[in-house]
This record gives C-alpha cells, sequence and structure tokens, in this order.
C-alpha cells in the first residue's frame, strides 16, 4: 500500500475521532434547550483528487502529474435548523446513535487496514517477504 494511501486513511481517522467528539457533544446535549447539533465536515480529499490530473509514465498516457498532498481540512459547524427533532432543541438522538455506530465502523476499518499494513511490513522486515 503506498505511502499516499496511508496518509489518507490517517486523515480519515483524524475525521472520525473529530465526527465521534460532535456525535457524543450532541448525544449529551439532547435535553439542552436551544442547543445547535454539530456536524463535522471534511472538505473533499476524495474529490479534489478526482478533479486533479493522474500520474503518467508515459508520453501517450492523458493528465498531468497529481500535486495534492492528500491532506483535508477537518471542520465543525453548527446546524442552524430550526426542526425541533427533540421538542427542545435540534438534536434527533435516532439519528445521532445511527451516526455513531456508522461512524465507528468506518474508524475500524481505517484502524485495521493501517495496522495490516504496518504488520505486512514487519514480517517483510523480519523475514524478507510478505
Amino acid at each position: 500500500m503506498p505511502t499516499e494511501n496511508i496518509k489518507l486513511l490517517e486523515n480519515y481517522i483524524s475525521y472520525c475521532t473529530a465526527k465521534n467528539r460532535a456525535i457524543n457533544k450532541n448525544i449529551a446535549n439532547v435535553g439542552t434547550k436551544d442547543y445547535k447539533r454539530e456536524e463535522v465536515v471534511f472538505k473533499d480529499i476524495l474529490q479534489d483528487n478526482i478533479n486533479s490530473a493522474l500520474k503518467t509514465t508515459e508520453s501517450k498516457h492523458f493528465g498531468a502529474i497529481n500535486n495534492n498532498s492528500g491532506e483535508g481540512e477537518i471542520v465543525i459547524t453548527k446546524d442552524k435548523s430550526t426542526e425541533m427533532a427533540s421538542g427542545i432543541n435540534n438534536v434527533d438522538i435516532d439519528n445521532e446513535m445511527a451516526e455513531l455506530a456508522e461512524n465507528s465502523i468506518k474508524f475500524k476499518f481505517a484502524a485495521k487496514k493501517i495496522g495490516n499494513y504496518y504488520k505486512d511490513l514487519q514480517n517483510v522486515i523480519k523475514n524478507g517477504s510478505k
């Protein structure tokens, strides 16, 4: 797995961690009057990579070298919707719990992929092969 992919997975883990904090804060404040739920936005790394050119190895390939570092920006925003999902504020506990479960699965996937990469790397160093 190339180093760029590991960096993307590390960024994704950072996103999942920030999202987990926001979801937990939303759940903790489900009964707080006039609390505005928080949302985490991960500036589109994938979209940036799609829009940038591909790496080329021959003149017959189309595109140019991709200079994107793969780093994304994690932004926490307030949900300004006025719908009172809980009757007190705009936090919908069922939605938050579903997002928490989904986020946990995504975090575990990325962590496992990174762990497997380093485990394979360690095996190569120890044994000389994968």
